[in-house]
């Protein structure tokens, strides 16, 4: 008796794991979508599921002493280079160019769909749960142009303050070793996680990029990765505000998901460990933001606390601005397009403004310590 095989034939034939992938992906991604306003099922799913997660990893890949996500990064980027670079060829020498380019394309799509849904549930529930300000108790209110000023004054005085306990060259620039900041920044939370339980997680290093250069080509200093649980640093750039980037990848490592609460925790948790490196680093990274928003309601104000800083560390504050000057170009106006239209497509309606939010945050938490520091409480 004689027997045949079908062969199998139409569109999911060809790259049967790809589709299965991609719509597995876009299943995630529709359910995400659809329940994310879902509050009690967010809070579930980022208190009960993504952050025990994420401490496990954080564990799991605090021992490697490289960032296995920039290694993924990397060697991901070069392998779907090659492979377009291998379809493309056989595009060009060899025949069924059609069902070649819809398996490249469908491949790509399948990556692509993967990826975001990974985000989607391992970060994106992050922004519908309760965020920092909730789970702190903190209480927000409005400020006022003289409460801005205090603190803005305050943390000027305090940049005063620690400005000469780092580590400088002799033309006086910040020169702390960023090894070091690293060795010690598994410790960073331990006393700010104290006051604040949500904060807590596994002791664990920030760690340092190898493509760091790149990272400011494209404008950033830093970024968790949520699929290896890994704070990772951009080590370029100058470092009077490398530690206060440690403290921010940090934060976000410990749920902290939102970059102006991310900002201020980094300020509160490098405060709260007396280590005097990160207390500069974040006053420096307080009195930025604070010093910006002081500036567009009062310049007068601002020029008078400026020009009271110590000379070193307007020399801290020249360089960083003459670093990141070299890198202003359309390259970074893609980049923070992108990231801006990533953090809206979460809802966070603000975009990259929402950095500057953090603004909120440290005038309604330091303004009574600045009053005590200057004698004005009663």
């Amino acid at each position: 008796m004689e027997t045949t095989v079908k062969k199998k034939s139409g569109l999911f034939a060809l790259c049967p794991a790809a589709h299965v992938i991609a719509l597995l992906g876009a299943a995630v991604i529709a359910l995400h979508l659809a329940l994310r306003h879902n509050y009690a099922l967010m809070c579930r799913l980022s208190d009960g599921f993504v952050q025990p997660l994420h401490h496990r990893l954080a564990q799991l890949t605090a021992p490697i002493p490289f960032s296995l996500a920039e290694a993924l990064i990397a060697l991901l980027s070069v392998a779907t280079l090659v492979y377009i670079i291998y379809e493309i060829s056989g595009l060009i020498r060899r025949s069924g160019k059609g069902r070649r380019l819809y398996r490249l394309l469908m491949r790509l799509a399948a990556l692509g769909l993967a990826i975001y849904a990974g985000f989607c549930l391992l970060w994106g529930v992050y922004y519908y749960g309760d965020d920092f300000i909730a789970k702190s108790g903190l209480v927000m209110e409005d400020i006022s142009a003289e409460e801005l000023e205090l603190v803005t004054v305050y943390f000027a005085a305090r940049l005063n303050e620690y400005a000469p306990q780092v580590k400088r060259d002799g033309e006086g620039f910040c020169r702390t070793d960023r090894a070091e900041i690293l060795a010690r920044s598994p410790e960073l939370f331990r006393a700010v996680s104290a006051r604040f339980p949500c904060l807590a997680g596994p002791e664990v290093p920030a760690k340092r990029m190898v493509f760091s250069r790149f990272m400011s080509i494209i404008d950033f200093t830093g970024f968790f990765s949520p699929f290896t649980a890994e704070a990772n640093v951009n080590a370029d750039f100058p470092p009077a505000l490398f530690a206060s980037t440690v403290a921010h990848e940090l934060s976000h490592q410990r749920g902290v998901a939102k970059e102006q609460e991310a900002n201020f925790v980094a300020v509160l948790a490098s405060f709260e460990s007396g280590d005097a490196d990160y207390c500069y680093s974040a006053c420096m990274l307080a009195y930025i933001h604070l010093g910006n928003a002081l500036y567009s309601v009062d310049p007068a104000a601002w020029r008078l606390i400026d020009g009271g800083l110590d000379e070193t560390v307007k020399l801290d504050l020249q360089e960083n601005n003459r670093y990141w000057a070299q890198f202003e170009s359309p390259v970074q106006t893609v980049t923070n397009t992108v990231y801006e239209g990533f953090l809206q497509s979460y809802e966070q309606t603000l975009g990259m403004r929402s950095y500057g939010a953090c603004v909120d945050l440290l005038v309604n938490y330091y303004a009574a310590d600045a009053a005590e520091y200057f004698g004005l409480k009663e």
